[in-house]
Formats: C-alpha cells, sequence, structure tokens
C-alpha cells in the first residue's frame, strides 16, 4: 500500500516538473514592433523667389606659381592632378649662373675684408704717431686714414649684403609649393627659358571649395553675405548640397552682372576646380521669413513649449526625433503649414500617424 502511495508521489512530481518545463518551452519572448511610417523630405520653400544661377567650382584657396628669378627650366617634377606637400620642390631652373655669381660675390667679400684690415692698421698707426708726437703727422693725415677705414667697412658690408642676394637668387632656383595642394595646371616644359615671374605651375588646396556666379543688377541687391543657398552640381545632381553667399562683387562687368562667391560648406573630394554647378538663391522682400510648406497631418499638436511637434526621421538610428517647430500668422495654405523653425531642408519628416509615435521610437520606412 505505501508502495503504491509512493508510486503515485514520485509520478505526481515528474509530471510536475514536466508541464513545467513544457510551460516554460511554450512561453513565446516579446517580439519588439517596429511601426512602419509615411514620410517626406522638407524641400519646398514657403516665401519668396526662386532664382538659379550657373557657375564653376572654385578653389578657395588658389595660388599661381612662378620663380623669382629667370632661367632655363631644366626638370619639372608635377604634373596636372599630382598633390604636392607645403615646401616640396616642384620645379627647378639650371643653377650653373647663380652658383658662378654667389662664388664671385664671395670672393668680393674677402677682398673688402682685407681692404678693411689694411684701412685699420693704417688709421690705428696714425693715430698711435699723434699720440707720441703730435707734430709728426698732420690732423689732416689721421682724418683721411679714418675716413678710408670707414669706408673700406662699408664696403664690406655692401659686399657682404651681395653674396646674400646672391645665395637668395641660387635658392630661388628651386620652386617650392606654398601649401598641401594638387597641381591645377602647368604654363611650360622642361628646358624652357621662362623670366621672372612667369607662371610655372597653377595648384589648389583641397578641402575649401566655393561656386562663382555671375549676378544681374536686378537682383544684387537682394543679396547679402551669409545668405544660405542651395547648389546641385553636374557631379551627382540629384544631391543638394548647403551653401552660403561668402563675397558680392560691387562692380559689374560688361555685361551688366556682378562676381558673388558661394562657400560650400560639405566638402568633398569628388568636386574638384572647373567644374559645373547650379546656385539657387532664394529673394525674399523685406519683412518676409523663410520658411518650408509642411503638410498638416504631419504636425503633433502643441503644449506650453511649443506650438506643434514634428517627428524627424534619424538614417543613422531609424528613430525619429519629436522636433518643436515655430509657425508664423496665417501659416496654413490650404492642406500645409507654413513653418519658419525646426525643420531645414533636407529633414525626413512622419506625414501619418503621428500621434502614435513617441520621441526615440524605432521605425521603418514605408514611402517617402
Amino acid at each position: 500500500m505505501r508502495t503504491a502511495k509512493t508510486w503515485i508521489a514520485t509520478t505526481a512530481i515528474i509530471l510536475g516538473f514536466h508541464l513545467a518545463a513544457c510551460n516554460r518551452q511554450e512561453t513565446p519572448e516579446p517580439v519588439e514592433r517596429i511601426r512602419a511610417i509615411k514620410t517626406i523630405t522638407v524641400t519646398e520653400r514657403a516665401f519668396g523667389q526662386v532664382r538659379k544661377f550657373p557657375g564653376l567650382v572654385e578653389a578657395v584657396d588658389r595660388a599661381s606659381l612662378s620663380f623669382e628669378v629667370g632661367g632655363a627650366v631644366r626638370k619639372l617634377h608635377k604634373k596636372v592632378g599630382d598633390k604636392v606637400s607645403e615646401g616640396q620642390v616642384i620645379a627647378v631652373l639650371d643653377d650653373k649662373k647663380y652658383r658662378l655669381n654667389v662664388d664671385a660675390a664671395h670672393a668680393e667679400v674677402k677682398k673688402a675684408e682685407a681692404q678693411v684690415q689694411g684701412a685699420r692698421r693704417n688709421y690705428e698707426r696714425n693715430r698711435k704717431i699723434q699720440k707720441i708726437d703730435s707734430g709728426a703727422i698732420s690732423q689732416r693725415s689721421v682724418d683721411q686714414a679714418e675716413a678710408t677705414y670707414e669706408s673700406a667697412q662699408q664696403t664690406v658690408g655692401y659686399a657682404r649684403s651681395q653674396l646674400n642676394l646672391a645665395r637668395q637668387n641660387l635658392a630661388n632656383t628651386k620652386l617650392v609649393a606654398p601649401f598641401d595642394g594638387v597641381i591645377a595646371e602647368r604654363h611650360v616644359n622642361a628646358h624652357q627659358e621662362v623670366s621672372r615671374g612667369q607662371p610655372i605651375y597653377d595648384m589648389f588646396a583641397e578641402g575649401a571649395i566655393e561656386v562663382a556666379i555671375d549676378v544681374p543688377e536686378t537682383v544684387i541687391n537682394s543679396l547679402y553675405l551669409g545668405l544660405p543657398t542651395e547648389i546641385r552640381f553636374s557631379k551627382g545632381p540629384s544631391h543638394i548640397y548647403r551653401g552660403t553667399i561668402s563675397e558680392i562683387g560691387s562692380v559689374g562687368g560688361t555685361t551688366s552682372t556682378f562676381p558673388v562667391k558661394v562657400a560650400v560648406q560639405e566638402v568633398s573630394e569628388k568636386f574638384q576646380p572647373g567644374m559645373s554647378a547650379e546656385v539657387s538663391l532664394l529673394l525674399t522682400t523685406a519683412g518676409q521669413e523663410s520658411g518650408y510648406l509642411i503638410p498638416v497631418i504631419a504636425i503633433a499638436p502643441g503644449d506650453k513649449d511649443a506650438l506643434g511637434y514634428v517627428f524627424v526621421f534619424d538614417r543613422k538610428t531609424s528613430t525619429v526625433r519629436r522636433t518643436p517647430v515655430e509657425f508664423p500668422r496665417r501659416a496654413l495654405r490650404d492642406n500645409f503649414v507654413v513653418v519658419i523653425g525646426g525643420v531645414k531642408p533636407e529633414d525626413v519628416i512622419a506625414v501619418a500617424g503621428v500621434s502614435f509615435l513617441e520621441n526615440g521610437q524605432k521605425v521603418k520606412l514605408i514611402r517617402q
């Protein structure tokens, strides 16, 4: 009897452990639900007139390099497109003549120094005689010896300056790069005779570029330094780059246009000087604020901190960021709201179901 009860108890315990294990295996792990959202990209301006101008890419730092002395080009070390480092020798002249000039100037210094030594000894001897016996030598002779000594000293100074000049000219037979950059153009060939100041290379610094455009006189007064611009390059026209006006010319050209420079904020190695670009300028009238058209359905209700919010998609983390936005008076235009603060071009924002979104929530895009 006791054996039967023991068997029943043991069986019940085993079944209990088995059921518990089954329950643990059958309990599903919670699955993170990623909400799919519809989005738009902020691009459409709300105010002003957009004018587009063709332009050319230029390097912010550009230099035309030349020798400070003339002569025959012995060797050109670089070709167009080569990268160079600051202080690197990129071309040399035949320096035989300049070495001879250094030797000749050095000989003149030695000669002048010898003359100084002789004039000094003569002057000191005359002074000594005068001190021993003032009647043995005239004051005029002493003054002449002193003048000769001073003249010889000046001759040494001039000879030394000529030696330094000859050495500098010899050093100038080597053309060095003034900064890190790229060779843009070569103007001469090896063994060609060049004069002082004649362009040898054009080079530009890597990293900073700008776009040069010509603006008509009817538009120039609407521009100001720092005016934001949008730039499209011929190489990669699908992407919009940001820029600002960095220079406005004050003198018009023969076609009644004024030169304007636009600094590019995003630098890319694929954009090189000489490439074509298109610059878009938003010209507004006095009292207007630059804004963007955002669909009404993209605006989440506001609170005491902001009039409203949008959810900006972060491409790196695939999450949305709750961002406060600003509106001017009369902000509604059909089904759109004019937003003047809180968003910027190329921002991707959610346009449906914003009331169900939370700051930092992970999402996926179903249609942009």
